[in-house]
């Protein structure tokens, strides 16, 4: 992987992925996981809220293809919230760099590479992806929804001053001991949750670097 240090330096990324009714997608995550992370040690941490589709055991059958010590399916008995499923992931994390990011593929794992690298070139507490500079953008939102969140992101570049350029994004990498001082510290436990914690995170003084990523609905 181009502008990565090979595995061995020391460094290990554990993604934590939460799920629900992901039966469809999580086959495919994974995959693309393994296929632009070859020479990166990670772990794939799966938190799945009591899927009814059977997403449990599509995860089970890829632990037998690929290792229960790089798949880890943390399961809940039912839906308790974004933020919640973070903080129970991030207790089985073992790499000392946590990824978090959806299971729908709107977070394509190609970008991993260039969040690593922008990690590894400055040294980042935090690497956020960002569709709302060149490079990067929206596809498959109608254009109500792409108003709506780009609406929120003024509003909250306006009134909160965080330092970058995409709050409610969702794709982010963490050191792990970051992640684990923001969660103890965030009161939100919905989707506000990823707002609060990189507002948080740039009050308290952490590094931030934007990468960018383009969003594409449902993974096309």
């Amino acid at each position: 992987m181009e502008g990565v240090q090979p595995e061995g330096v020391g460094d290990k990324y554990s993604l934590i992925v939460p799920t629900y009714n992901e039966r469809l997608n999580i086959a495919l995550l994974v995959y693309l996981v393994f296929k632009h992370l070859r020479d990166v040690d990670f772990e794939i941490i799966i938190v799945d809220d009591g899927s009814p589709d059977g997403t449990q055991d599509v995860v089970k059958q890829l632990q037998q293809v690929y290792g229960d010590d790089r798949i880890l399916l943390r399961a809940r008995p039912r839906k308790l919230g974004l933020g919640t499923a973070y903080a129970h992931g991030l207790k089985h994390a073992s790499g000392n760099f946590v990824v978090i990011m959806d299971a729908d593929l709107s977070h394509h794992p190609k970008y991993l590479p260039s969040f690593i690298k922008k990690q590894q070139e400055t040294g980042a507490s935090i690497v956020t992806g960002t569709r709302y500079v060149k490079g990067g953008g929206v596809h498959g939102w109608t254009l109500m929804r792409k108003l709506t969140s780009r609406g929120a992101n003024v509003l909250a570049q306006t009134f909160l001053w965080p330092g970058v350029s995409d709050l409610t994004g969702s794709f982010r990498l963490y050191r792990k001991s970051v992640l684990e001082d923001l969660i103890s510290s965030c009161v939100s436990k919905g989707y506000v949750f990823q707002m609060e914690m990189i507002v948080r995170a740039s009050r308290k003084g952490y590094h931030i670097e934007e990468s960018i990523w383009k969003f594409k609905a449902w993974g096309i």
